[in-house]
């Protein structure tokens, strides 16, 4: 996919290996989600602070995309529709697959399980 889409960035770079907002907290996430026009990375709907759905609220950016590894799926807040692929963005594509999910490693609580949505 080569056309321009309105939301999709593919030059910018994720903002870190991990929820942004969960790293200033010292929280932690099950999955993590990149904002495909800035590049925020914040923690999935299941995760107990939904991060990256609250960045798109806030900001109006309508494009996220898996930031897991081996997924490269696109979500639209718009339609609340999936793509199986579009533009590639800037790498890196995941975070590092040794973060462990949920992660990060040392921060996840033991219930984690009784905490997610």
């Amino acid at each position: 996919m080569t056309e321009a889409i309105e939301g999709i960035n593919p030059a910018v770079p994720p903002s870190g290996p991990g929820c942004l907002e969960c790293e200033a907290e010292q929280g932690w996430w099950v999955h993590l989600r990149r904002c495909a026009e800035c590049g925020h990375i914040g923690c999935c709907d299941t995760s107990p602070a939904q991060h990256a759905s609250k960045h798109a609220k806030d900001t109006g950016h309508p494009f996220i995309q898996s930031f897991e590894p081996g997924e490269d799926w696109f979500w639209d807040f718009r339609s609340e529709e999936m793509y199986g692929g579009g533009p590639e963005l800037a790498p890196p594509h995941s975070h590092p697959a040794d973060q462990g999910v949920p992660g990060p490693r040392g921060r996840v609580p033991e219930d984690w399980q009784a905490h997610i949505h």
